[in-house]
Formats: structure tokens, C-alpha cells, sequence
């Protein structure tokens, strides 16, 4: 797993980072105030699913209806994504489901690289816990995010990519379909990927 943060030697680890599962993490990170969106949201948005989930669902950050409710994915692109995972045969509560940013950018902008660094080590403590085989990267954002590197989507979209351990396989966010359905063709190709793939591993497992 990357670096969890930017503690030196001599620094003593936030609490945090002793976390054993994903509950105490919430309890310990919720309040956070690390960066100014701490400031301005309404809840601190966590994620939800599977604790012991094989796929990890991760999106760029919260909207406003996630603000308002506290979970990830619960608007229109919640919908579709729930959609989505349907038609790979995946409940919601088979997966876990979270964002980069715990905390929804003002006005639904995109994070910034400030934030996506403040906020990131989270996730890592998240994946830490979870111990997925597979990742479910919705757009070029989280895919950056996760990657450290800037990408478009048409780059990393269509093929498996090894990841710390685990595989990620990167898509377009449902949002962006909503927008845009002439992509829903690829998001679907990318959908069947990830389906063949977590098929070949369930085998492979015994599951």
C-alpha cells in the first residue's frame, strides 16, 4: 500500500493509522478538519458495503445529495451505478463503495491536488482493512488519484491494471454517462472485464 502519510521517523503516527477495522477508522477520521472542506460539509462521507468485500468501488467525491445523507452514491449516478453493478450480477451490499474525498467540493467541482493528498491516505487505511482483490475506478479522477499519475480515461479504460496487490479496472463515473450516454457502450465492455475477471478469480479461490 503507498505511503500512508507524511510522518517522519521521529513523528508519532495518528491514531488513525491503528485502526483494526473499518468502524473504529470511521469513529477516529470523521471529524476531520484537515483541509477547509471540513469546514463547509454536512456529513463526512465514509462509504458503505461489504467490510469484507472482493470489490472495491471507488468514486471522485461527494455530491450534494451524498452531503445531505452521508453515503456515497445516492443520486441519479447512484442509481445507474447500482445499475451497473446489477447488471454484472453485484449487489451494492457486495461491494464496498466510497470516493477519494470524504467531503464534498463546494459546487461539485473537482477536487483539487491539495485535497486528493490531504484526504487519500484514508482511502489507503480503508483498502488497508478491506483487503480487496479487485478496484472499481469511476473516472479519470479517482483513477489519477489512485495512480498518482495524470491520465485520461481512453488510457487506462479496457484493461486490467495491476495495482498494489489488487487489480483495478477503471471506467467512466455514472455521471458522466448520465451526460453522455454514447459511453455507456464502453462502460459496459469495461463492466464485463471486471465480471470475467472476479469469475476467473472466485475459481481460482474455491469460491
Amino acid at each position: 500500500m503507498p505511503e500512508m502519510g507524511g510522518h517522519d521517523l521521529f513523528d508519532t503516527p495518528p491514531e488513525w493509522l491503528q485502526s483494526q477495522n473499518l468502524g473504529e477508522l470511521y469513529e477516529r477520521i470523521h471529524t476531520c478538519t484537515a483541509c477547509p472542506l471540513g469546514l463547509t460539509r454536512t456529513h463526512f462521507v465514509f462509504g458503505v458495503g461489504n467490510p469484507r468485500a472482493d470489490i472495491v468501488v471507488i468514486g471522485e467525491a461527494p455530491g450534494a445529495e451524498e452531503d445531505a445523507r452521508g453515503e456515497p452514491f445516492v443520486g441519479a449516478a447512484g442509481q445507474l451505478l447500482n445499475r451497473m453493478l446489477q447488471a454484472i450480477d453485484l449487489r451494492r451490499e457486495e461491494v464496498y463503495i466510497c470516493n477519494i474525498l470524504k467531503c464534498r467540493p463546494p459546487g461539485n467541482r473537482r477536487p483539487t491536488p491539495q485535497e486528493i493528498a490531504t484526504c487519500r491516505p484514508y482511502l489507503w487505511k480503508q483498502l488497508e482493512l478491506i483487503q480487496p482483490a479487485f478496484i472499481l475506478a469511476l473516472g479519470a479522477t479517482a483513477a489519477t488519484a489512485l495512480l498518482g499519475k495524470e491520465f485520461k480515461i481512453t488510457e487506462l479504460r479496457g484493461r486490467p491494471i495491476p495495482f498494489q496487490g489488487m487489480v483495478m479496472v477503471v471506467t467512466y463515473h455514472p455521471a458522466a454517462l448520465l451526460r453522455n450516454p454514447q459511453w455507456k457502450r464502453p462502460a459496459w465492455e469495461d463492466l464485463q472485464l471486471l465480471q470475467r475477471l472476479y469469475r476467473a478469480y472466485r475459481v481460482q479461490s474455491g469460491q
